[in-house]
């Protein structure tokens, strides 16, 4: 059966964008069907304007550190609209550069909703479109709880489009995404409460990270409230009120729900071709990301391995290689893929923690390097600021299962120790690496001794 295209994509996030671009660079027929805007999350309410915006909440700071240095004391003033402004405009121009890309690769366009008719057919609109492969990377959204009053709270969606910064914010959850905007928040002045159900922020990554984390946002002014949930907010006047299930009422000028990402699969229409989904409402998909339906195939957040933007272009890189290509390419190892918290001061992690390395290896196979230290700048600056850095080991292999960083700049640093640990690096060959002084990442291949067990 001839169908009018070799692929159609639903979604022009980045594993849709790419997966479609690669498979038109082979000479198929490729379509990208996109609801709202080219790039995804990460483009246009996540990664980048995230970024941005918190290279604005540091400035403050260097202002201030400034002064140990020799400079002047400044007490800067800030335009909440010009940097929302600045950060609109650079997301439309990403925007412009995917769409020109999609187009410069041969890929057909269509804006609106797309909904699977059947294992060929989509709808989108009055049309009907088939395809021999359909691919879903609709990615995810933010959640908000069902609770009274919760329209007048707001996402990570909104917070970038906000027309002000407010006064008080208090921002709901303890994953990376609420420490991330609680700390631009609390940077920038605004007066921030992190509320969490929970008794500790990041409980996904190492716990001597989480911990050591929350101990610098504490000592910077973060005001947190563990142990809580919000079962109701009510607005009065121009004030939000927030009763909690602790029986604490707390007065705000903005609820920012931080709770986690559902997959974004309401619109697809997964019922009508009978896809099968996870509990967590996620696509279930093989080793070779199909879907219950041989034809349909799904990647990124949709599937949610690692909701992580470079996890979803590898994922479609790989697949559209064994659709198309030579079927070279390794599959991809979830358990190295490196991550960073742009919070202040910023974590990054690749490979397993000291839990799971002690829980898989045994607590007499692990070894556990570990310093925190006040970097070289802090000296001279005054901030109390100090640094973190931990390596997990194995005993009997010499393997690195594990590197963990607090500090500045642990994005950038830690980029090259995931490369190390993908091609199985030993601390042997990491005491062999001549460091380069004076840097913090340094401090990596120069610990020598490892803790004793007891204090693990």
């Amino acid at each position: 059966m001839q169908h009018d295209y070799d692929l159609l994509v639903i979604g022009g996030g980045s594993g849709g964008v790419r997966a479609a671009r690669m498979s038109a660079a082979t000479g198929k027929r490729v379509a990208l069907v996109e609801k709202q805007y080219l790039g995804g999350t990460c483009v246009n309410v996540g990664c980048i304007p995230k970024k941005l915006f918190h290279y604005a909440a540091q400035l403050p700071t260097q202002t201030h550190e400034a002064i140990g240095f020799g400079w002047s004391e400044v007490k800067p003033s800030h335009d909440w609209s010009v940097l929302t402004r600045n950060v609109a405009a650079e997301v439309q121009r990403l925007n412009g550069i995917y769409k020109n890309m999609l187009q410069n690769a041969g890929v057909e366009l269509f804006e609106g909703v797309a909904q699977l008719f059947d294992a060929h057919h989509v709808t989108v609109g009055d049309k009907k479109i088939s395809a021999e492969r359909i691919l879903l990377a609709t990615g995810g959204y933010p959640w908000k709880p069902d609770i009274a009053g919760i329209e007048h709270a707001i996402t990570s969606d909104d917070f970038f489009s906000l027309p002000h910064r407010p006064e008080r914010t208090i921002v709901v959850g303890g994953g990376y995404i609420a420490v991330e905007l609680a700390g631009i928040l609390h940077a920038m002045g605004s007066q921030t409460t992190l509320l969490h159900r929970g008794d500790k922020v990041l409980k996904n990554f190492d716990a001597d990270i989480s911990h050591f984390l929350q101990q610098e946002m504490e000592k910077q002014g973060m005001a947190f409230q563990w142990n809580d949930n919000i079962v109701s907010i009510e607005k009065i006047a121009d004030e939000l009120q927030v009763h909690c299930s602790s029986g604490s009422v707390l007065k705000t000028d903005c609820v920012l729900f931080a709770t986690g990402r559902k997959p974004a699969t309401a619109q697809l229409g997964l019922e009508a071709v009978a896809i099968q989904c996870s509990r967590s409402g996620h696509v279930v998909v093989d080793e070779h990301f199909a879907t219950s339906v041989p034809s349909i195939f799904a990647v990124g957040d949709l599937v949610g391995h690692k909701e992580l933007t470079p996890v979803a272009t590898a994922e479609a890189m790989w697949l559209v290689d064994y659709w198309f290509g030579s079927r070279m390419r390794e599959r991809i190892d979830y358990s190295l893929v490196p991550s960073a918290v742009f919070s202040s001061p910023e974590v990054a992690s690749v490979g397993i923690t000291q839990q799971e390395a002690e829980s898989r290896y045994g607590v007499h196979d692990v070894e556990i390097f570990r310093t925190d230290f006040r970097p070289l700048k802090h000296t001279v600056s005054g901030s109390s600021e100090r640094m973190m850095m931990k390596l997990i080991v194995q005993r009997s292999t010499g393997r690195v299962l594990g590197v963990h960083m607090v500090g500045a700049e642990a994005g950038e640093v830690m980029q090259g120790f995931a490369v190390a640990l993908q091609v199985g690096a030993t601390k042997k060959q990491f005491d062999a690496t001549i460091g380069i002084h004076p840097t913090a990442a340094e401090e990596f291949v120069t610990l020598r001794t490892p803790l004793p067990r007891a204090s693990h």
